[in-house]
């Protein structure tokens, strides 16, 4: 078996927030992530897929499949938007845009869209140099 890695990057904002808690209460507990309207960062998404190379081509996947699927999935929704808005299930009242919920999202959209023979693995997903969130396959 061959690991594959390919980074992405994208800018978005995001602001933590529930609903239910007061003005006081979201500090408290998400600090400067809850003043609004938003704050933004630079992430940079690296995603490996788990694979063995085609005998033929010496890819593991065409390279330009996987750009096509992330680009669609994730980075051409998410770049310079504000994720609580550009995505319904971070809404008003929807999960907390952190990276640890971010990369389970990101897992759940692209996983299922790779060729047969190949398998998502791992995620990084870097909010800043100090801060990131990493999935793997539960089979790993």
């Amino acid at each position: 078996m061959i690991l594959l890695e390919r980074s992405y990057s994208f800018s978005a904002s995001h602001l933590y927030w529930r609903r239910e808690w007061s003005a006081g209460r979201n500090f408290e507990v998400f600090g400067k992530c809850s003043i609004r309207p938003a704050h933004g960062h630079n992430y940079r998404l690296t995603v490996r897929v788990r694979g063995l190379a085609d005998p033929e081509t010496g890819y593991l996947i065409d390279l330009a499949a996987l750009d096509q699927i992330v680009r669609s999935a994730v980075v051409e929704r998410l770049d310079h938007r504000h994720i609580n808005s550009a995505l319904a299930e971070f809404g008003e009242g929807g999960r907390i845009p952190t990276t640890e919920n971010l990369v389970q999202w990101v897992a759940a959209e692209i996983s299922e869209q790779l060729p047969p023979g190949n398998r998502l693995e791992e995620l990084r997903l870097e909010e800043d140099d100090r801060l990131a969130s990493l999935w793997r396959s539960e089979e790993v």
